[in-house]
């Protein structure tokens, strides 16, 4: 099992990553201290899957845990289904001492890292990703929050994990879909920091949608590395550093929020988002034609999409660009490529984004 730690001093974490470790789980959650009662959060498609063995991990370990189904889908990572997640922890009798388990999606991790930093004003948490999304970015770094129909994770709190545990058999089941929407999330990592990991992935597309065990442990490795200094350097995006993070969230958000998070799955949103992100760095002379066509040939090789909705209202794109969390004083602070491997924040208004994706 190969071990990420996310350095943040008293508050560090491991990021556990292996294959065929689930039946582990509860070893691992009983050596980061935690007892007592928890509540694993789970949707009904990966529960039907992963909800026993779980279970059976957990009680093995000396755990007591319940389940708390909430629906599948990003439309219900809303505040009405947070609130159906703090009923059930009261109905267990939760207290101080326990903790909640996050099994699924990126969804279901950020709804159940929101209600662990609200219940009892807070309580541990563990993550359990069970999406390419959430292994290597939602899981790490203690974003947690629900959406608000103005735009995507307006509510929330950053609530750092107690671990984060991931087994990558469980990718075998994912649909054919979620796997390539998370890939989106992959090739972020290799243009915000890492040219060479770029080029990795540009070379084992192949072997990366086969699944192969050791190319998936490289590459979701190599993306928890990233995110683990980029979160020690900057945990709450004070400095701007952690907003790199953002590369094609920008314009992704906003197209998940036009479309009421019903069309497009989250990487995929990011997919048209990176795209429009860099060609938006081409039209302001900051970055050549062969690193926007690059990153949009290797999005191409994952099936990704990587051009706006066809009769897409741009007004609509650019009010939700508004409501942007990174937008202040009537800017949004965008994340675009100088290079890949090298990405820098730059200040533009919502209206002068509209009209370079024009």
């Amino acid at each position: 099992m190969e071990k990420v730690t996310v350095p943040l001093g008293a508050r560090a974490y491991d990021i556990l990553i292996g294959h065929g470790t689930l039946p582990t789980l509860g070893q691992a959650v009983a050596a980061t201290g935690l007892e007592g009662r928890c509540v694993v959060v789970t949707n009904p498609t990966v529960g039907a899957l992963y909800e026993q063995p779980v279970l059976a991990a957990l009680t093995a370990a000396g755990f007591s845990a319940s389940v708390c189904r909430v629906p599948d889908g990003e439309r219900f990572k809303t505040a009405k289904w947070l609130g159906r997640i703090h009923d059930h922890l009261l109905e267990q009798g939760l207290d101080r001492h326990g903790f909640i388990v996050a099994l699924g999606g990126g969804v279901v991790g950020d709804m159940a890292g929101f209600a662990a930093a609200t219940f009892l004003r807070g309580i541990p948490f563990v993550q359990v990703p069970t999406t390419v999304v959430a292994q290597v970015d939602s899981s790490v770094g203690g974003k947690t929050g629900v959406n608000h129909p103005r735009g995507k994770n307006l509510i929330g709190a950053f609530h750092q994990p107690r671990l984060v545990f991931m087994d990558m058999a469980v990718l075998a089941t994912l649909p054919r879909r979620e796997l390539l929407a998370g890939m989106a999330e992959v090739i972020k990592y290799g243009v915000i920091a890492d040219r060479a990991f770029f080029d990795y992935l540009r070379g084992h597309v192949a072997a990366i949608l086969a699944l192969d065990p050791q190319v998936m442990a490289r590459v979701v490795g190599r993306c928890c590395a990233i995110k683990a200094q980029v979160v020690a350097d900057d945990e709450t995006e004070t400095s701007g550093r952690r907003a790199i993070l953002n590369y094609g969230h920008t314009v992704g958000h906003a197209v998940e929020a036009v479309t009421g998070y019903r069309r497009y799955k989250h990487g995929e949103a990011v997919a048209m988002g990176m795209v429009a992100a860099a060609r938006i760095a081409h039209k302001l002379g900051r970055l050549d034609a062969r690193a926007v066509a690059a990153q949009v040939d290797i999005l191409e090789a994952f099936g990704l999409p990587v051009a706006l909705p066809r009769g897409m209202d741009p007004n609509r794109v650019v009010a939700a660009l508004g409501h942007d969390k990174k937008a202040a004083q009537g800017r949004v602070k965008m994340v675009l490529a100088s290079a890949i491997g090298q990405v820098e924040l730059v200040p533009l208004a919502p209206d002068e984004i509209g009209r370079l994706l024009a």
